[in-house]
């Protein structure tokens, strides 16, 4: 019999998305169901639901939760015609804005209760739903007080006696820290605000919380697993990180080839394969029309899509732009994020408007076309927990060039091996990436060998379905492990 999974995110697509942990929460629980699994996802009602069309109905659930001193309630909704059964938290007050998690200038002011509340209530949701899931899987820091009220308020409830918890952490740079003096609105056991629990330098942090109540801890890439266990990477968790590293793994993200396949893809004007690459210069032409840049027929055009941030190596690549620009390549953004590297990358453009042009948006349908139409895609990322674009550059013939770190590592085989899908270079300098781009460029003029590391990079395989066989076997051993942790079971309830 196939496992009872509840898959709980702040974001999935199609429903709603800020960014990757969107692609992963849309497609994971998909291929999970398609292997046998009985998956339940559960995300907050937010406005952008109505706003991308999505059409919902009332189960007729209500969920009630104490909040300090005061009890909210929340309807529970049903997402119709997703993949995956979808129930939706729907409370206003807290879910219907302009933005998810915040707005430009900073996180939203009652985030630790927007969270807390959807986390709380995700599990009196399964209870008044009768589910019974054998795996709760929490991800990132807006979910990390699932697994600790598992072990909390609800380490007695008959509905979760079978129950272990899995959390994935997505990036340690995000951990959803509070004021200490917020968490009486949490209703958790003051003994878990210590070092061993919540308590981070005098903050409650909600990454920490999954990472130290869950039964078993993923990450995005089998490197950055590693990663984070060093105080370069662990951002303050490195420790407690470490010392759970027996139950730690990592499991590299996968593709959504239904949704980003050159042969099928919707959103670029010209569809094209491996066996027929005349619908990629087409692409290409409508890119750079796109874009306002006229280079040379020959010039190879280097495209990017990220957040805006110091993360993504937009210090690095400021800093090698006037070599760059020196060189025959054009250069396409885009993406949106901080206020400083926005205003930056609009002076660059205007500074060398021939050969960069830069988009500040968060558009699909052009990031696909930057896929679709670029020769190349740059990813110089101070350090990048698993990387989608890269993988999406593979199957589009757009070779990667990318630091070597976390999933960015473990995804591209660097030039010269026999094996090669891209390049990849090691330092994180402007001197490193430029000397990479031009070893690409050099290897852009010898056609033959170009076409060759092209059709490798094609021809990988990274979809979800090998993901998701991984993820069921942690959760298999998660099981193991709860189950072996647990005291006696209740009266009236046998284990499975």
């Amino acid at each position: 019999m196939g496992l009872k999974v509840v898959f709980v995110a702040s974001e999935a697509t199609p429903l709603a998305k800020t960014g990757g942990l969107g692609d992963v929460a849309g497609a994971l629980p998909a291929a999970l169901k398609a292997l046998g699994c009985e998956v339940f996802t559960f995300l907050p009602y937010y406005r952008e639901v109505d706003l991308r069309g999505i059409e919902t109905e009332p189960t007729g659930v209500t969920v009630e939760i104490p909040i300090g001193v005061r009890v909210v309630s929340a309807e529970l909704y049903r997402a119709l015609s997703t993949e995956v059964t979808t129930y939706l938290l729907k409370r206003d007050e807290f879910y219907d804005r302009t933005y998810i998690y915040g707005t430009p200038e900073g996180g939203y002011f009652d985030n630790l209760e927007r969270y807390g509340f959807f986390s709380r209530g995700v599990l009196e949701a399964i209870k008044a739903l009768k589910i019974r899931p054998d795996i709760i899987h929490s991800n990132d820091w807006q979910t990390g007080l699932v697994p600790a009220y598992l072990k909390d308020v609800y380490k007695k409830d008959k509905t979760f006696v079978r129950t272990a918890s899995v959390f994935t952490i997505h990036n340690t740079a995000y951990q959803g820290t509070f004021q200490a003096e917020l968490y009486g609105l949490l209703g958790l056991a003051p003994g878990l605000f210590t070092h061993d629990g919540l308590e981070f330098w005098g903050k409650i942090n909600l990454l920490k919380a999954g990472v130290a109540f869950s039964d078993i801890i993923t990450t995005v890439s089998p490197g950055y697993s590693v990663e984070i266990q060093t105080p370069e990477f662990g951002c303050g968790l490195e420790g407690l990180l470490k010392k759970r590293s027996a139950e730690l793994f990592g499991v590299l993200n996968g593709a959504d080839y239904k949704e980003w396949d050159p042969g099928s893809d919707p959103l670029i004007p010209a569809n094209f394969s491996v066996d027929d690459m005349s619908g990629k210069t087409v692409c290409r032409r409508e890119l750079l029309k796109t874009f306002g840049l006229k280079p040379g027929i020959s010039t190879p055009v280097i495209g990017m899509i990220s957040r805006l941030a110091e993360q993504k190596g937009y210090d690095i690549l400021a800093e090698a732009l006037p070599a760059l620009m020196k060189l025959d390549l054009a250069l396409v953004i885009l993406g949106s994020g901080e206020k400083k590297y926005e205003e930056l990358l609009k002076t660059l453009a205007a500074k060398y408007p021939k050969k960069l042009a830069v988009k500040v948006a968060f558009d699909n349908r052009l990031a696909h076309l930057v896929e679709a139409g670029s020769d190349v895609f740059l990813m110089p990322s101070k350090y990048e927990p698993c990387g989608l674009n890269q993988i999406y550059s593979l199957r589009y013939g757009t070779v990667p060039v990318v630091r070597a770190t976390g999933g960015l590592d473990d995804t591209v085989r660097g030039y010269p091996s026999a094996r090669a899908t891209g390049f990849k270079f090691k330092d994180y300098s402007a001197p490193a990436l430029v000397e990479k781009v031009k070893e690409a460029l050099d290897l852009y003029r010898d056609k033959k060998k170009w076409k060759a590391l092209r059709e490798k990079a094609m021809t990988e395989d990274f979809s979800w379905e090998r993901s998701a066989r991984k993820y069921i076997g942690l959760y298999r051993g998660a099981l193991k492990k709860a189950r072996r942790e647990k005291k006696p079971l209740p009266k009236g309830v046998k284990r499975r």
